[in-house]
């Protein structure tokens, strides 16, 4: 079985490579030409890796004709909200071309894969309380050009499903972490600056808004779900995948400090604070484990003391 993962070098996209190695898929992944290889280097000689730009139609054309998947995961994305609103005209480009020529490139090729299109909580964005848990019918009210960006995404693998019949199926994973998690993510920057805490630096973790709440799942956890999803979800349909728990952004960062020995100190920072916040996020995903029977297995615990691992290794 093929599998073709586009951004593979990525957080989620490298959990999931070893994953399908572990599984005897024959792997592809799409890198770009300045991607940093470190989160695959492990793994690499296990790969076919083949330099693409998603924003370019005849790239992404060569690269389904050359590897002709059973199965496309696909991942590439300008995905951390913050940066969408200082570069929106990228974040939108980015998302939304990439997809459109992931989905043309297949369908004017002569392959009929199944494919994955990663949507995001995020399209959610504006959640009144009394609409939590949040199930995959709620409105989409996104906060952030990330969260438009996926929105149009998630109706294209629609779009496609129902226009041209192909094999698309879209999910709505909410916030997932561990190990190799980037640095500019909430819980992952705690967790660095802990780790660096520990090695000298001044004692003080710089923080922005510690009130909103998210509902975290460990990346292990999620990539198996993105397995199951093309094995046995009905194509063209949108699932949640989530822990159906919700936690402050405090919460985490306690957590992480009480894993460390060291005294530490909090300030908040200005500049972390978002324009507008998603601020309540605990997901539904009833529907996803109906069809599938996952459910997360990594407790939130062992997901923050594996990624404060993870740092202190690369600090």
């Amino acid at each position: 079985m093929r599998a073709l993962i586009t951004g593979i070098s990525g957080f989620v996209g490298s959990h999931l490579a070893e994953y399908l190695i572990s599984k005897d898929f024959e792997v592809f992944g799409s890198i770009r030409w300045r991607s940093r290889l470190d989160n695959i280097e492990a793994i690499k000689s296990n790969l076919k890796l083949i330099e693409t730009d998603m924003r370019d139609s005849h790239s992404v054309d060569r690269l389904i004709k050359d590897t002709e998947p059973d199965m496309i995961f696909h991942l590439a994305a300008q995905s951390f909200v913050p940066a969408s609103w200082t570069a929106p005209q990228d974040t939108i480009y980015t998302n939304i071309i990439g997809t459109v020529n992931l989905l043309e490139a297949v369908r004017s090729s002569k392959i009929d894969p199944k494919i994955h299109i990663a949507g995001s909580s995020e399209e959610y964005g504006l959640v009144h309380p009394d609409e939590t848990p949040v199930k995959e019918t709620n409105p989409l009210r996104p906060l952030s050009p990330y969260g438009v960006s996926k929105v149009a995404e998630d109706m294209l693998g629609f779009q496609y499903h129902k226009s041209y019949s192909m094999k698309t199926v879209i999910t709505r994973a909410f916030n997932h972490s561990g190990p190799r998690r980037g640095d500019v993510f909430v819980e992952s920057n705690f967790a660095k600056q802990i780790a660096e805490i520990e090695k000298g630096a001044s004692p003080v973790i710089r923080v922005g808004n510690l009130e909103s709440q998210r509902d975290f799942t460990d990346v292990r956890d999620v990539i198996k779900a993105y397995v199951l999803c093309l094995e046995k979800c009905k194509l063209g349909e949108v699932y949640n995948v989530c822990s159906e728990k919700s936690v402050r952004i405090k919460h985490v960062l306690d957590t992480l400090i009480s894993l460390s020995s060291t005294k530490i100190s909090i300030e908040q920072d200005p500049t972390r604070i978002r324009p507008s916040d998603v601020t309540l996020l605990k997901g539904d995903c009833s529907k996803f484990r109906k069809e599938t029977g996952w459910s997360p297995k990594i407790p939130l615990e062992k997901t923050l003391e594996d990624l404060l691992k993870y740092w202190r290794l690369r600090t």
